[in-house]
């Protein structure tokens, strides 16, 4: 049983089951077959012995020379075996990185007590690199097979019935002897042959961490040359203390590979039956096996690597008396023979500062006499400790001991060699510095024999040769200058810049700018001092510990020099060059490419540092320019974001270091400042069920740090905590010890910083972490802790929503969070006392579960891509350089995505739109054909379901596609476009009702034109019977047809007075002129429209109100004047825009076109203005009216429609005018005239009459189904309309500085609506002008294409139908009618005076109407002009008012401090107005309070200053800008964040227009608004490219 208990590595059971190892590994282990080593070379270079076994018990017998040819062969096999059981075949020639083994696996997720031999690597390296002791005790899976085999075989004995007991253990033996276990340390030192120098590196520094021996001197496999791996020992720190003698304790703490200390170097000559290792360890620590040895579970015989392997360890005292030495010792120990490693042995005995030797007993005639004896005779201290003696310690001359072994306890042995070793270093003055290994001949040195090492340490040397020469704390200041005051300076006033301080203006922020810029040009004009070399990079890792920690001071971290360091040193020249944009003079490298470097370093497993501590700012450029290479060299892949909180020294990197592997720094004097950031990625296997590529830990600085006291301490706590809660994607908030004091201070930071997180609508989680609980396993103490923890949370809580102005009574309310599971409980992390304690199994344990609990968290986070995480850490910065977060964070993702949701939206709205004007047409067709009577709201609902339900599954797709961003946005989208769609339906209804209730009035003027038609019609065919015997005098036929012509139409006339020309503002004139008299009317001039008024406090009746800007509230409230108050002009303008807009519809509605115009629309119009501007005056505000507001206004609107309404009646007119209708019939009739003469069949006049009849109707549905045509066309190809209004909007701002037309500018200003109209419909003209030829007219044609084959299916179908059923020519027009309803407004009546009943060759009217048809398409289509275009389409159906109205249905709300447009596509939206960018003030003429200064302010820039007011009424209230939302009315109702948002387009204007302006508002740009210089550097290009870059 205990052999089973014991045994933790053997065989494996299921091999052929057990999981594959990473991809990553297979790649490489296939990479090249392993290749052997000529015999010869073997042979003659290095003896692998048969066995290679540490402290055999089988006694040694000397090998002959020839034996050894016959045993390289099976030891080379041995070898080969087991690198072929670890899959490792390819390590040794391609090797394995750290990023190779710090991935996510399959194994990151399991606890094993045991697994698959394949598996035993990876197991063993998880283990390790969370600084598990327990990493080489593994169980491995028993064979099954094996246990089949042998279960059979003793069945089969049991089933005898006697039998030989010495033969049964025989058989059993030999069974037994079959399964060769691996040995731990055969795994530890094959993984270590197939590491690169990073990972030998990584896993040397967890072994120590482990308390574990390290490899000195490593003899290779197969070629057997021995390796000393000084590199792997440069990242090794050791910590001791000791006594002087003085008694004083004095810490010391040392890069291993260059301490000075004394090594005592342990060896064997031939076998022993005592573990010279496990008599070590309880030298070292008789509390842990430092040194594996044969009574360790797991040990086995065979060993195959670690014969020839010299192993070191160090004891460190912890300055009490009670230490085994008083002083830091070294100890080094041979595995195997001595004898057959004469290289090791050599240089060992050397350097030692007492020799201890292993043998059975002396023998003179023993190989290994001769040495032993040279031992001897040196001054050297020698030990002897003999296996087969029984003596105690004697000493056999000075400095010579022996100590027997034979039947004596090991703790009597361990103690009197402890002592004898103390004797003999006090004795001994040699010390032993392990640098100093590399000196010696004839062994591989791999900063010396490996490139990447060497070059990697010369960069290292010149670095410290330059060092060398300097005072550690100008170290930085000397060589990495960037990085520096200066750059210290400018974060110092970015950070000004961004916070509102006393009297700071445009001017102060333009200056601060420019002192900015030239801060960097200084930084871009420093010299490099070290030199960046790109092959360099990976290899200059220097820590603080590496320069010395001798000269422990105050000035500590001005000398710490590390990696961080010469990367920010790095990043400072990027920003510096960026800045100036040039490159240095004396940097090798573009600097464009540095950003790569950093990025190169992150993939292979090394930090980045994300946030510099000592400036206390994050370089953002450079590190968006570092993510960028990350995401060219990776692709933009999915990361999950893990941050980390905590109090300083709290274990925070100790942490995440034992949970994935890492490096952070973690010894004392070397905590983490800032945040740094590390990639770990996730194996593919893992992708699929992690939904992530990468885990990116971010490690922070402690809060509450010590050094930053008096440096507003919470403040820079609460700005890191906001920083790394609002990146994680999981925080893991970290708590040492159980004091609820300690507790209270963190607590609060975190929570306050949850709740801006919460404020801004990012959802991170947390887990709380309590480190160094006394007992984890205490259930019932747990469950106490876990409720004091929800209690302070609680309070924690309400003390933050004071802070923050937030709503919540509990922690829950600011985040989901369980208590049971979110909190975890850690145990100590070491075992034992340091500096010689060993990390706790317990807290690993603890690791792992914590490791297995956030990796589960993650495969159900999407986490973010590694696009949007560069935006979120901008979008935290930015808003934290400002001291309000809340108010100040734009979460530019979202903007983002919700830019992409307006023009989804636009594209949505588009399509639904587009399908109901489909469904209109339709119907207005069959209401002009009066083939429906009724419009039914349900029934258009059901011609748009289909086209909704489409719009509603790419509405579900697109916010699937961004659902961790939108979320909160579906549910109103869904309403809004719910709303639209009920909006077209009831305006469609609408429309269509009001058609139909035109109805009455229009038959009677169609009767009218129908009775002239037909009375013309009856005459021609009169005179026709006449003259049918002169059918072939064309001139006597023409001569009397043109009297029967001119006679009727005076008849026409006289009957039927002609539609006269209309005169509107004639109208509206004597209306107004009834109303307030003809004088006041009389005076009104085209310069007195309302829209172009600068101010309209003219037209009220008010006592006074204030200005608008003011920087002094004392001198402010001394300058009245009598002018309007904004919020009231705010009103007004607001209540003009809305009647203007109702008034467009009221004229579209009154269909002028088809039923023309007369007085009483006027009338209509001037009544519903009068009347909305009463309930305006009636409300809550504060003036009244004078009665030129209501003239000017009535006059101002109906002018603006005067055009458009004058263009409707002369369609009316020339559609129904009997003069001009009947007159455009001339030549139509006379061709009828002629049929009749030449005594055509009434069929063929029939089909004649139907086809002229049919000639407008063809040509209104033309140019009707070209026009949607090419609206739709344009929403795809026209750049300036295939988006949203923003895009539109971009456009014109681009149009507006290209043509440089201040009274456009003007326009576009004061009335946006009006001039996106006029953009619009320019832009539409100008496209049918460029594309006529190679697109509009094929659209007509093609249009009239088809709808000439469908009239004659329709005759055909019609004729077939007629034919069948033995119809007349009633039912023939009947089906020919119907069947065209939906295309052509042309029905029964429209030949209701054509005589058709005298004929029944309907195959004859097909061919008729086929021959005309033709002519008459022909006809058509060569009247398709790009003049005619434009004319002859209805008002309603232009491209332009169809995007006029999809475009313009939106927000038209200005800001009331600047007038820029609310940016919502969405009319009367819900929330807040908002603009992406802010204007400059002054565009709309505001000024400086008392002053004829034009303001500079910009409205972001204002409302971030505590110094600016404003006064928004007549009472004289000062009202700061921060809360300017307390102006309410049209204040409340904005959104503007407080931060520099600028666009430099209008600062161009600004400049280019100054003279411009101030003659428009007579105003100047003086004193405080004097125009800077900064302003006047922006080029028109730059005004245009920044549209580009912000819109």
């Amino acid at each position: 049983m205990s052999l089973t208990t014991h045994t933790i590595i053997h065989e494996s059971s299921q091999r052929d089951k057990s999981s594959q190892t990473d991809r990553s590994w297979a790649e490489k282990k296939t990479e090249r077959p392993l290749q052997i080593p000529d015999e010869e070379k073997c042979v003659t270079e290095n003896r692998i012995p048969e066995q290679m076994t540490e402290d055999k018990d089988i006694q040694t017998t000397e090998v002959r020379p020839d034996q050894h040819l016959q045993q390289e062969k099976p030891g080379i096999e041995k070898i080969q075996q087991l690198f072929h059981k670890l899959h490792l075949e390819g390590g040794c020639h391609k090797k394995l990185s750290t990023a190779d083994v710090l991935q996510i696996t399959k194994h990151s997720l399991q606890v094993h007590n045991s697994c698959a031999e394949e598996e035993l690597i990876q197991m063993f390296l998880q283990e390790l690199l969370k600084m598990n002791y327990r990493a080489r005790y593994i169980n491995v899976n028993v064979n099954q097979a094996s246990e089949q085999d042998e279960t059979q075989h003793r069945d089969n004995d049991s089933s005898e019935d006697s039998g030989d007991i010495f033969q049964a253990v025989s058989l059993s033996n030999k069974g037994t002897s079959r399964f060769e276990r691996i040995h731990p340390m055969d795994v530890q030192m094959a993984m270590f042959h197939c590491a690169d120098g990073f990972l030998k590196q990584l896993m040397v520094t967890k072994l120590s961490q482990c308390q574990y021996a390290l490899p000195l001197l490593v003899p290779d496999p197969f070629t057997r040359q021995i390796e000393f791996p000084l590199w792997t020992f440069r990242q090794v720190n050791k910590s001791w203390k000791i006594r002087n003698t003085s008694n004083e304790i004095i810490s010391q703490t040392q890069p291993i590979y260059k301490a000075e200390t004394q090594m005592v170097f342990f060896f064997r000559f031939g076998s022993v039956s005592s573990s010279k290792s496990q008599l070590m360890n309880s030298l070292i620590n008789d509390k842990h096996n430092t040194f594996f040895h044969r009574n360790c579970p797991g040990s086995s015989r065979t060993r195959v690597l670690m014969d020839g392997v010299v192993e070191i360890a160090w004891f460190c005292p912890s300055g009490t008396n009670d230490d085994k030495f008083t002083d830091c010792v070294a100890f080094c120990n041979l595995h195997g023979d001595a004898g057959d490693h004469e290289k090791q042995l050599q240089i060992l005995t050397e350097m030692a500062s007492v020799n201890v030797i292993f043998l059975p007993q002396l023998d003179k005639n023993d190989r290994s006499a001769a040495i032993i004896q040279n031992l001897y005779t040196i001054r050297k201290p020698l030990i002897c400790i003999f296996s087969e003696d029984e003596s105690s310690v004697t000493e056999m001359k000075k400095g010579k001991f022996k100590i027997g072994l034979k039947e004596r306890s090991q703790s009597d042995v361990s103690e009197e060699l402890r002592r004898t070793i103390n004797d003999c270093l006090s004795q001994s003055s040699s010390t032993f510095r392990l640098e100093d290994v590399s000196k010696h001949s004839d062994i591989i040195v791999d900063e010396e024999d490996d490139d990447a090492c060497r070059r990697g340490r010369e960069a290292a040397q010149q670095m410290m040769s330059l060092l060398e020469k300097k005072d550690l704390t100008e170290t930085k200041e000397s060589f990495l200058p960037h990085q520096g005051k200066l750059w210290h300076q400018w974060s110092q006033k970015n950070k000004e810049l961004h916070r509102p301080q006393a009297e700071k203006k445009e001017i102060d922020i333009s200056r601060t700018q420019n002192e900015m810029m030239n801060i960097r040009q200084r930084q871009h004009e420093f010299k490099i001092i070290v030199k960046l070399k790109e092959d360099h990079a990976k290899s200059e890792k220097l820590t603080a510990e590496q320069i010395g920690h001798d000269k422990i001071s105050v000035n500590l971290q001005a000398a710490a020099f590390g990696l961080e360091h010469i990367m920010r040193e790095i990043g400072q020249i990027y920003e510096s060059c960026s800045s100036v944009k040039k490159n240095k003079k004396d940097l090798q490298i573009d600097f464009s490419s540095l950003p790569s470097l950093a990025a190169e370093m992150m993939i292979s497993g090394f930090p980045l540092e994300l946030m510099d501590g000592d400036a206390a700012h994050v370089p953002v450029i450079w590190i968006s320019a570092v993510l960028d290479q990350l995401i060219q060299k990776l692709g933009d892949q999915r990361v999950f974001v893990l941050s980390v909180l905590g109090i300083q020294s709290s274990g925070k990197s100790t942490m995440l270091n034992a949970m994935f592997g890492l490096q952070f720094a973690v010894s004392a004097g070397r905590c983490t400042r800032g945040a740094f950031m590390q990639l770990i990625k996730v194996s593919d296997e893992m992708k699929t069920q992690m939904n992530n590529d990468y885990i990116l830990v971010v490690d922070t600085e402690g809060l509450r740090a010590p050094e930053l006291a008096g440096r507003l301490t919470r403040h820079h706590d609460n700005e890191l905590a906001t920083f790394v809660v609002g990146i994680g994607n999981l925080t893991l908030i970290n708590i040492f010890g159980e004091n609820p004091s300690e507790m209270q201070d963190i607590l609060k930071i975190v929570v306050q910083a949850f709740m801006r997180m919460k404020k801004v609508r990012l959802n991170p989680s947390c887990v709380f972490v309590h480190q160094n609980v006394s007992d984890v396993t205490a259930g019932e103490k747990n469950l106490e802790g876990k409720r004091k923890l929800q209690q302070t949370l609680d309070e924690m809580t309400k003390h933050a929503a004071k802070d923050e102005v937030y709503d919540a009574e509990c922690f829950s309310d600011v985040m989901e969070f369980d208590i049971q599971k979110d909190v975890k409980y850690f145990a100590r992390l070491w075992e034992g006392r340091p500096p010689m304690a060993t990390p706790n199994p317990d807290y690993c344990e603890n690791i792992q579960e914590l490791k297995k609990y956030i990796l589960f968290h993650a495969a159900n986070s999407h986490g973010m891509i590694l696009t949007h995480l560069k935006v979120c850490i901008k979008d935290l910065w930015e808003a934290l350089l400002n001291e309000r977060f809340v108010f100040r964070f734009r979460n530019s993702l979202e903007i983002s995505a919700y830019r992409k949701l307006e023009t989804e939206y636009s594209k949505w709205s588009w399509s639904l739109r587009s399908a109901m004007m489909e469904t209109e047409n339709k119907l207005h067709n069959k209401i002009e054909n009066e083939a429906v009577h009724e419009i039914e709201e349900t029934d258009l609902q059901k011609e748009l379901k289909k086209t909704r339900e489409e719009v509603e599954k790419s509405m579900s797709e697109f916010f699937e596609k961004y659902k961790d961003i939108l979320i909160h946005w579906k549910t109103s989208f869904e309403v809004k476009m719910k709303e639209l769609q009920e909006n077209i339906v009831r305006e469609t209804e609408r429309k269509l009702n009001e058609i139909l209730l035109q109805q009455d009035l229009k038959k009677k003027i169609e009767a009218q034109r129908t009775q002239h038609e037909n009375t013309l019609y009856e005459k021609s065919t009169e005179l026709a019977l006449k003259l049918k015997d002169k059918a072939n005098d064309e001139k006597t036929l023409k001569k009397e047809f043109d009297l029967l012509w001119k006679k009727n139409m005076k008849k026409i006339i006289r009957d039927t007075p002609a539609i006269k020309e209309l005169h509107i503002m004639k109208d509206v004139r004597k209306i107004l002129s009834d109303a307030y008299g003809s004088s006041t009317v009389d005076h009104w001039r085209e310069r007195s429209d309302i829209f172009s008024a600068l101010s309209y406090y003219v037209y009220v009746k008010v006592k006074r109100s204030g200005g608008y800007f003011t920087n002094a509230i004392k001198s402010a409230k001394d300058r009245f004047v009598y002018a309007l108050s904004k919020e009231n002009e705010f009103q007004i303008k607001s209540i003009i825009t809305d009647v203007a807009l109702q008034t467009d519809k009221m004229i579209q509605s009154f269909n002028i076109s088809k039923m023309g115009y007369n007085k009483s629309c006027t009338e209509q119009l001037t009544d519903y203005i009068i009347k909305r501007v009463k309930e305006h005056e009636e409300g809550p505000v504060k003036y009244v009216f004078k009665k030129e507001f209501f003239i000017d206004l009535v006059l101002s609107i109906c002018m603006r429609a005067n055009k458009m309404i004058t263009d409707q009646h002369r369609m009316f007119r020339e559609a129904n005018d009997p003069v001009i209708y009947v007159e455009k019939k001339r030549e139509e009739y006379y061709s009828i005239f002629q049929k009749y003469c030449h005594k055509a069949t009434s069929a063929v006049i029939f089909g004649k009459i139907m086809c002229q009849k049919l000639k407008e109707p063809i040509e209104q549905s033309v140019y009707k189904k070209t026009a949607r045509d090419l609206t739709d066309e344009m929403r795809s190809n026209c750049e300036s309309l295939n988006g949203n209004r923003s895009n539109l909007e971009k456009h014109i701002l681009k149009t507006l500085v290209e043509e440089e037309d201040f009274d456009k500018y003007m326009n576009y200003i004061k009335t946006p609506r009006d001039h996106f109209k006029s953009f619009i419909r320019d832009e539409v003209s100008q496209y049918i002008t460029d594309k006529f030829s190679v697109s509009v007219l094929p659209k007509m044609k093609e249009n009239i294409k088809l709808l000439q084959q469908k009239i004659m299916k329709a005759a055909h179908e019609s004729t077939e139908h007629v034919q069948v059923n033995s119809g007349d020519v009633g039912l023939w027009l009947k089906s020919f009618t119907q069947q065209l309803s939906d295309e052509l407004i042309f029905s029964e009546k429209d030949l209701s005076g054509v005589k058709h009943d005298d004929f029944h060759d309907f195959n004859l009217l097909e061919d008729v109407i086929k021959q005309e048809l033709t002519a008459l398409i022909s006809d058509i289509s060569n009247r398709f002009s790009i003049l005619k275009f434009p004319v002859n389409l209805d008002y309603k159906f232009r491209p332009d008012e169809l995007l006029i109205d999809h475009f313009c249905q939106c927000c038209w709300v200005q800001c009331p401090f600047c007038g820029a447009t609310c940016t919502s596509t969405i009319e009367n939206h819900d929330g807040d107005h908002s603009v992406d960018f802010h204007r400059v003030s002054g565009i709309i003429g505001l000024t400086y309070i008392g002053t004829r200064n034009l303001a500079l302010q910009i409205c972001t820039s204002a409302v971030a200053s505590s110094s600016q007011y404003f006064y928004h009424d007549d009472s004289g209230d000062a009202i700061p800008f921060t809360e300017y939302r307390r102006a309410g009315e049209v204040f409340a109702d904005w959104s503007i964040s407080p931060d520099l948002s600028e666009l430099p387009y209008w600062k161009w204007f600004v400049y280019r227009f100054k003279d411009d302006l101030e003659k428009h508002y007579d105003k100047t740009f003086e004193r405080s608004g004097e125009i800077t210089d900064e302003w006047r550097k922006y080029s028109k290009q730059e005004a245009i490219e920044s549209l580009d870059q912000y819109i």
